[in-house]
This record gives structure tokens, C-alpha cells and sequence, in this order.
């Protein structure tokens, strides 16, 4: 096997080859005697050997522990594993190259095997091919026509993966919240409704206006709109409206009322966006859902299904806004109700996701499935990452399926995780 380049070799390589059983099962130590792999182990990405809870058969005696892999054999001392405990029980080192020589050989009394020519050539040179193209995913030009089987059974746990990922920043909030989920979910809503370009902004007004203090009024949307625009920092100016001066009025009165500080107005961000995206236009319609009746988080745990969702989130904003996207400034006349489209992203970044984390720190497996199944009832999304793969032939109706795609995009085909990718080791294998 000539043509395998070992000092281009990477480790990865070999335990893909190791753990998958992808190696020549007539396997004998370097010293000559057979190797029988009986179990594999389990695959260790922490500190320490690289498989443990392994099981080998070496001549006629059965070992259990732990396997050590390396691409040349000196690495074991290169990497000073002759002197960690963590070591001790590694009963079989193997090494592509075997090149140990002298007093380092007769010192490593643990059985070795080179694996250089045990296993078929062509996995070697797909990978490669994989780590050395630089099309838009590695596996492009033999993606189309995979099994479909393959694609979904992966996805379902990219998306559980993806879920998982977003579940840190609930886990965060809910710490500083000191562990309180009304607070936390009214801030992940305010941040989500921020719709990513003005979310930061919107993260801030929520820590500047505790849910608590909102839930006093709210049963009068003239007072919501009069805290959450006053505490953006909106109504700190001289208006010629009627409506605008009450709200400043409203607000600074209930600023003395709470001691509030108002965030900074120059975090809000207007340019390049559209009118009906602008945020005095979401902060109004944030107003209009902190409106109504019930404690946020628990109506939301009590929707049964995506569409009794969208109809609670598409909240239309006071009669004011029917003629103004900011204040003093007169638009054409329409009412300013949030978007399917809109609504469907909160679905998507903020209670589904959601749904899922409190079912996993509550222990109650149906909120879990709850928020994966709202990933089954939303349309896909539609951007430049899901018009690839829809050119390359895979699904992309459902929500759940374009966010395992942007989950495998991001986490595997970009950083060129073929190994751990389940379509990559399928087109390897």
C-alpha cells in the first residue's frame, strides 16, 4: 500500500478504521502472534487511550482494556504515555507504521500491530479525496442518489444535536435568572423576536424590565408599549404626535415608579432593513403578545401543535403603528400583523427548541417530543445552505430536515468531519 502518504496521515483516520471494524481480521503483532479483535471498545474523546472497554484475543489468551492508535509507533513516546497511569491498561498499541527501533522497541512491552497494509486502499483515497477537494461539501460529486434510508436516520440525530446546541443559551439565561423559567423563556422570546439582527438589543431591554414587573400591567397595552419602548430608550425626545408624548409621558412616571434605566438607543438597528422589519415596528408587536392573558411560558406549553402556535404569535400592533413604522413619521395605511414567515422562525428558533429543553430539565418526555414535532409541521426554511442540498437531491420540505442540514453544513461538512458524518462514512464504507 505504497501509496499512502504517512506523514499526511491523521489518527481520526485510523479509529474510523478501528471502531468500524474496517481492518483486515487476520491481524497478528508485530512479533508474529494472531489478533482476534473480539470488541472494539468504546471510542474516547476525552484524555487517555483512544479506545477503552475493549476486548483482543492475542495468541490464545483473551485481554480486556483499553487500545492505543497512532500513526507512527515513537508517538507513544512523543506524547509521553510511558510515564501517565492513565496508560497502564492499554493491552494493544496500533500503528500504521511501526517505527520503533532499538532500546525504545525492547522498553514497549505492549503488544503492537502495524496495520500499513490491512485494509482496502480505495477508503483511504475517497477520505482523501474528501479532506483535498474544495467543492462547496466534500462529498458533492457522490451525494446524489444516496439511500434515503441513510439520510434519515442521521437526521434525526442532527436535529436532536441541533436542539441540544441551542439548549446552551437556555441553559445559560435560565442561570442567571436564577433558575426562573417565566423569566427565562420572556427572555429568549424578547431575544428571538430581535430576529437576529437587533436580538442583542432585545436581550438587554428584557434584563433591564424583569417579566415580574410586566405581568403588573398586563392587562393595559398603553402601559407595555409605554415600558418597552421607554426602556429601549425610544421615548427620550421632543414628539410632535399625541401618542408618542403620552407614551414618554407614561413611561417616565413609571420609570420613577420601578427605578428603570433605559438601555441604550443606539444598539436599535434600522439600516438596510425593511420597514415591516424595523424594530420599533417588532417592539410594538412584542408589546401586543406581552398582552395577552396568561403567563407567557405557560400558554405556550400548552399549544398543542404548530398552527395553534402561529395563531398566538401572530400579534398585531396598536392602533398607532396602522399608520407609522416609527414615530412621527406617517406610512401608508395597513395594519401591521407579524408575519407567517416571521412567525414560523420564532417556531422554529425559539419554542420548539424551547419545548425540548424544559421536557429534558423537567424530566417529561412529552414536551421533548412536542418541540420535535413542531420541526415535522413547519415548512423548510429557504436559504442559500438548503438551496445546495436541494440541488444535490436531499429533503428539504420540513423544518426538521433543513435544520439537519444546516446542522450537518456547519458542524461536519465544514470542517471536514466526514468520519463522523453518517452519509460520509456510508459513501467511505
Amino acid at each position: 500500500m505504497s501509496r499512502i502518504n504517512t506523514v499526511t496521515m491523521i489518527e481520526e483516520f485510523l479509529h474510523y478504521l478501528w471502531r468500524f471494524r474496517l481492518l483486515d481480521p487476520k491481524l497478528e503483532t508485530v512479533a508474529g502472534e494472531p489478533v482476534t479483535v473480539i470488541q472494539p471498545g468504546e471510542h474516547n474523546r476525552d484524555a487517555g487511550p483512544d479506545f477503552i472497554n475493549a476486548r483482543v484475543r492475542i495468541g490464545s489468551t483473551t485481554w480486556a482494556g483499553n487500545v492505543e492508535i497512532h500513526v507512527q509507533a515513537s508517538d507513544w513516546y512523543r506524547h509521553g504515555h510511558q510515564e501517565d497511569p492513565a496508560y497502564e491498561n492499554v493491552v494493544l498499541h496500533v500503528v500504521m507504521n511501526n517505527d520503533l527501533k532499538g532500546k525504545e522497541r525492547e522498553l514497549l512491552k505492549i503488544p503492537q500491530v502495524e496495520i500499513r497494509d490491512r485494509f482496502p486502499l480505495s477508503i483511504y483515497e475517497r477520505y482523501e479525496y474528501f479532506l483535498n477537494n474544495h467543492q462547496r461539501i466534500p462529498c458533492e460529486n457522490l451525494i446524489r442518489g444516496l439511500d434515503p434510508f441513510v439520510f434519515g436516520h442521521w437526521a434525526d440525530a442532527l436535529v436532536s444535536e441541533r436542539l441540544e446546541g441551542k439548549c446552551l443559551r437556555f441553559r445559560r439565561s435560565l442561570e442567571s435568572s436564577r433558575f426562573d423559567w417565566d423569566e427565562t423563556f420572556y427572555r429568549q422570546l424578547a431575544y428571538a423576536f430581535g430576529f437576529r439582527i437587533n436580538s442583542l438589543a432585545f436581550e438587554q431591554l428584557a434584563r433591564s424590565l424583569p417579566y415580574r414587573l410586566l405581568l403588573r400591567h398586563q392587562g393595559n397595552l398603553f402601559q407595555l408599549e409605554a415600558l418597552v419602548f421607554g426602556q429601549a430608550g425610544l421615548l427620550d425626545q421632543a414628539f410632535t404626535g399625541e401618542y408618542p408624548r403620552l407614551l414618554s409621558q407614561e413611561y417616565h412616571f413609571l420609570r420613577q415608579k420601578y427605578s428603570l434605566t433605559p438601555v441604550n438607543p443606539t444598539l436599535w438597528k434600522f439600516l438596510r432593513l425593511r420597514p415591516s422589519n424595523f424594530p420599533t415596528l417588532r417592539l410594538a408587536q412584542f408589546a401586543g403578545l406581552l398582552h395577552r392573558p396568561g403567563k407567557l411560558l405557560d400558554t405556550f406549553l400548552q399549544a398543542d401543535n404548530a398552527a395553534t402556535l402561529a395563531e398566538m404569535l401572530m400579534v398585531q400592533a396598536s392602533e398607532y403603528w396602522n399608520d407609522h413604522y416609527i414615530f412621527d413619521r406617517d406610512s401608508p395605511h395597513r395594519h401591521k400583523l407579524l408575519g407567517l414567515s416571521s412567525v414560523h422562525l420564532l417556531i422554529l428558533n425559539l419554542v420548539a427548541p424551547f419545548l425540548f429543553y424544559y421536557g429534558e430539565e423537567k424530566g417529561i418526555e412529552p414536551y421533548k417530543e412536542k418541540g420535535l414535532q413542531l420541526l415535522g409541521e413547519l415548512p423548510g426554511e429557504n436559504n442559500s445552505v438548503i438551496a445546495l442540498f436541494r440541488e444535490l437531491g436531499l429533503p428539504v420540505s420540513q423544518a426538521s430536515q433543513t435544520q439537519a442540514l444546516i446542522q450537518m453544513k456547519s458542524r461536519y461538512c465544514d470542517r471536514k468531519k466526514c468520519l463522523e458524518c453518517r452519509i460520509g462514512k456510508a459513501l467511505l464504507s
